[in-house]
């Protein structure tokens, strides 16, 4: 029985998400910008994701291994030859949506995470005491000597 769990899971652990570089890279031996760099990821290279780690992503490219910040990859399969120009303008024409969707926010965190995230009342209660009264902020912008200028607010 334990042979028939191996077997039905192994494909778990082969998994990669294809992505594509979206500009020119380094490849780093670890998840740090001052990490040593294993290779140079050209524009358009196609590499396959096996790990996510904050902002960092591990990927296989042309027999090197390594990791790039996730913001220079565009995931999932690069687009068929006549998905470009035209077809997108009817795309969005149609249902409004260019088919690119924008998820920076939450990348980093599988689904699975996402889904048994719990909340911290704790780390809550921690944010919360570093409020400040509307009183203590006027007090502190009058002793720094700051002023209050008019933004406007973005559209």
């Amino acid at each position: 029985m334990k042979a028939i769990w191996i077997l039905l899971l192994l494909p778990l652990l082969a998994w990669a998400e294809p992505a594509t570089v979206i500009r020119a890279t380094e490849l780093k031996k670890e998840p740090a910008t001052d990490a040593a760099t294993v290779s140079e990821l050209q524009e358009n290279t196609s590499v396959e994701v096996v790990e996510r780690r904050g902002g960092w992503s591990r990927v296989k490219a042309a027999g090197a291994e390594g990791w790039v910040k996730m913001l220079a990859l565009r995931y999932g399969t690069p687009g068929r030859q006549g998905e470009s120009g035209l077809s997108q303008i009817f795309s969005v024409a149609r249902t409004g949506a260019s088919g690119t969707q924008v998820t920076t926010g939450v990348r980093g965190l599988d689904a699975e995470q996402i889904v048994n995230a719990q909340p911290n009342a704790a780390e809550l209660q921690k944010m919360q005491s570093y409020a400040t009264t509307p009183d203590a902020a006027a007090a502190f912008a009058s002793q720094a000597k700051l002023k209050a200028v008019p933004v406007e607010e973005p559209q």
